[in-house]
C-alpha cells in the first residue's frame, strides 16, 4: 500500500456487511446481523491477506462504529477482531450493548 491509495469504507446493506476497498478493490469486510431497529451484531471481520498489516481492519471497524454512533445505534461485538478493537479504543465502549460493555470496560482498564 502507498500513501496515494484511495481507501473507502461503505455499508453494503444488501450483503449485511461493511466493506473496505483500496483503489476500488475489495480488501475486507465486517459482517453483521440486524437486531431490531437500533442494534447491529458484528459477527465476523476479514481482511485480504495481501492487505494485512496496513491498519485496514482498524479503519474498517472504526468507520463502522462511527456510523453506528451517528445513527444512535448500539453494537454487540461477537467478532473477536471487533472485541479486540474495542478493548484498544475505549472511546467506543458507549456504543456497546450494556450486557457486553462491562466485560470490555474491565478488559480496557487492565
Amino acid at each position: 500500500m502507498t500513501a496515494t491509495d484511495e481507501i473507502d469504507v461503505s455499508d453494503n446493506r444488501a450483503a449485511h456487511r461493511y466493506e473496505i476497498r483500496v483503489d476500488g478493490t475489495l480488501a475486507g469486510f465486517a459482517a453483521y446481523r440486524e437486531h431490531g431497529a437500533d442494534q447491529r451484531i458484528f459477527t465476523h471481520t476479514e481482511i485480504d491477506r495481501s492487505r494485512s498489516g496496513h491498519g485496514l481492519g482498524g479503519r474498517l471497524i472504526g468507520a463502522a462504529l462511527d456510523d453506528m454512533a451517528a445513527a444512535g445505534r448500539t453494537v454487540v461485538p461477537l467478532c473477536p477482531f471487533v472485541v479486540a478493537f474495542l478493548r484498544g479504543h475505549p472511546q467506543y465502549l458507549g456504543l456497546v450493548d450494556p450486557g457486553y460493555r462491562d466485560d470490555l470496560a474491565a478488559d480496557a482498564s487492565s
